[in-house]
């Protein structure tokens, strides 16, 4: 009798073992029911991961052409069907699809969220162009054209600013390099077409506070700093033109810019 129970027993744990059954709820029903450190857990892991790979790889096939490639993207699969599996509690009364599901497809949209992305912008914004995204391809099919913003808004549930706001964010997906040729030729890169740092607005405010300070000027000294910085004289040339001494239009212009200085001194204090 024992030995025909045993005999039992053991055929019943081969069939169990080989039946497609136990690539579902029986394994986790099983670990669930060992401590954590039960020596048949970690095999009893392995074997549930290995049953429900297909529905890993099915799921990250649904995101493949999307600009990742697909082993990254079935390998992020798995990493997310790890977790649901390590973290299945039979006793909720939600069945492992239920759970494995969004717990995948999550792991698949962060994938995207934190490493497709070439411009960091917030992740808020990275969330919402995931959803229009979504809500783009089901209305396509469910509307047979294209869907408008007002579509799209309708259907998330949220404004037309909101929808153009998420297709704003979502040209942070993808950046250009600098070198990407834009002429027909290909001489001219997109780099080429950067503008350089402009130093003439350093002097801006410069210039605005100068024309009230030239005005405090007497008219002999306006002319003189007129001829000798907008004229390009020299300070001979300059008089000769006035009719004064050389050395007494260098004193002249001296204390011209000693006026002018401080006048730009107290204006910009």
């Amino acid at each position: 009798m024992e030995t025909s129970t045993s005999t039992s027993v053991a055929t019943t744990t081969e069939a169990s073992a080989e039946s497609p059954v136990d690539s579902a709820a029986e394994l986790l029903n099983a670990m669930a029911a060992m401590p954590a450190g039960h020596p048949s857990r970690a095999a009893l892991r392995d074997r549930a991961i290995e049953a429900w790979q297909p529905l890993a790889r099915h799921l990250a096939n649904r995101y493949s052409g999307r600009g990742e490639p697909t082993d990254d993207l079935i390998q992020t699969a798995m990493v997310g069907l790890i977790k649901a599996v390590d973290k299945f509690d039979p006793e909720r009364g939600v069945d492992f699809a239920g759970y494995a599901i969004p717990t995948i497809i999550g792991e698949i949209k962060r994938h995207f969220r934190d490493r497709t992305w070439s411009v960091r912008v917030p992740r808020r914004l990275q969330e919402l162009r995931l959803a229009i995204t979504e809500a783009n391809s089901t209305l396509t099919h469910r509307l047979d054209r294209s869907p408008t913003v007002p579509d799209i808004a309708g259907y998330l549930g949220i404004s037309e600013e909101e929808v153009l706001e998420g297709l704003e964010g979502a040209r942070a997906y993808n950046a250009t390099s600098l070198s990407t040729p834009i002429s027909a030729d290909g001489t001219t890169e997109l780099g080429d077409t950067l503008g350089g740092e402009d130093h003439e607005f350093e002097l801006a405010e410069t210039r605005v506070a100068l024309g009230p300070a030239l005005a405090t000027l007497n008219e002999r000294e306006q002319k003189i700093l007129t001829l000798r910085f907008y004229g390009n004289l020299t300070q001979s040339q300059i008089a000769d033109q006035i009719g004064i001494s050389q050395m007494h239009v260098s004193r002249l212009l001296t204390k011209a810019l000693v006026k002018l200085r401080g006048q730009l001194a107290s204006e910009t204090l």
